[in-house]
This record gives structure tokens, sequence and C-alpha cells, in this order.
């Protein structure tokens, strides 16, 4: 494991976020639920969708947001708390204009994919300096940016296929969080 020296009293970036763990849990697990929900009822309406949508991102806007916060006095947390505004913004809007959504849900889940994969993957590059196989967290972020760019390819992509790729990402993503959440726990102090 490699190691940097911080500043004088300053925690390590995997010392808080390890002491969070259970925030990417959290967040992890609400991806699954998401995921497992979407291939359970394939046949449901987009506007049911949307709104499903921007249930997922508003909790996990939430619960970035809250990590971020969370931290204390250890810097390089910005990625974290601007996926957590990104994921709330995106969230509210949804439940704010949900038939304007429905119409620019593609574009919409793609753009947000993408942003979220570059800041899962700028988070994996920070880490790496401070835990070994960080891997999860860069890989979630790689998934994220891959599936926004297929949808963004594929805009004419059938209801069914859409609720099944994003369910696909959904559960996937939660579990590369999950497993990334029980690598930061054993990092967790006594």
């Amino acid at each position: 494991m490699s190691t940097m020296p911080s500043p004088a009293g300053a925690p390590l970036l995997r010392d808080v976020l390890a002491r969070y763990w259970w925030l990417i849990l959290l967040r992890g697990i609400a991806a699954i639920i998401f995921g497992v929900l979407g291939f359970a009822f394939p046949g449901v309406a987009l506007a049911t969708l949307v709104l499903v949508f921007g249930a997922f991102t508003l909790v996990d806007g939430v619960l970035a947001l809250a990590h971020a916060i969370m931290g204390g006095n250890v810097g390089s947390r910005w990625w974290l708390a601007l996926t957590g505004v990104l994921g709330v913004l995106v969230g509210l809007l949804t439940f704010a204009a949900p038939g304007l959504v429905a119409g620019l849900l593609l574009i919409y889940i793609a753009s947000w994919a993408i942003v979220l994969g570059v800041f899962q993957i700028i988070g994996a590059i920070r880490l790496r300096k401070e835990i070994d196989n960080e891997w999860s967290i860069g890989l979630s972020g790689a998934l994220s940016v891959l599936f926004g760019v297929v949808l963004l390819i594929n805009l004419a992509a059938g209801a069914i296929a859409l609720i099944w790729l994003i369910a696909t990402y959904a559960v996937v993503f939660g579990i590369l969080l999950v497993m990334a959440a029980f690598k930061l726990k054993k990092h967790q102090a006594a």
C-alpha cells in the first residue's frame, strides 16, 4: 500500500472515506435496488421510469453530498460534493418537470452518467495514492462514462431495452460501490 504524507494533523482522504464507508454502501444498495426494480417491471410507463430515476439521482446525490460534508478538514473532496450537488439538482428537476424530462430522458441520463463517471474516475485517481485496489471506484466511473456514451449513440433504443440497460448499469454500478465500501471499511480506524 502506498501512502503519501499529509499536512500535520490533517486526516488522509482514505481515513475520512473509511469512517463514512457506509454512505458508499448505501449508494451501492440504492443503485442495486433501482436496477432490480427495472428488471422486475420492464413494462413500467416512461413517466414512472422518469420519477424512479429522479428518486435514485436525488438519493444518490444526497448521500454523496453528505459524505463530502461529513469528511471534515480533508482536501480533494470536491469531486464527491459536486457529484452530490449534481445528483440532487437532477433529481429535483426530474420531479419539477417530468413531462419535459420524459422527452429528453436519454440525453439527460447519458449526460448525468458521463459526468458522474468522470468524477468517480477523478476520485479513484486521488485514492490510488492512499489505498490499494481502488480500481472498483475507477471502474464504476468508467462504466458510467461508457453507459452514457452508448445511450447518446443509441437515442432510438426501445423503452424495454432502455429499462434493461439502465437496470444493468445500476446493478453493476451498485455492486462496484458496495465492493468499494467494504474495501474502505477495512481501513476504518478502530
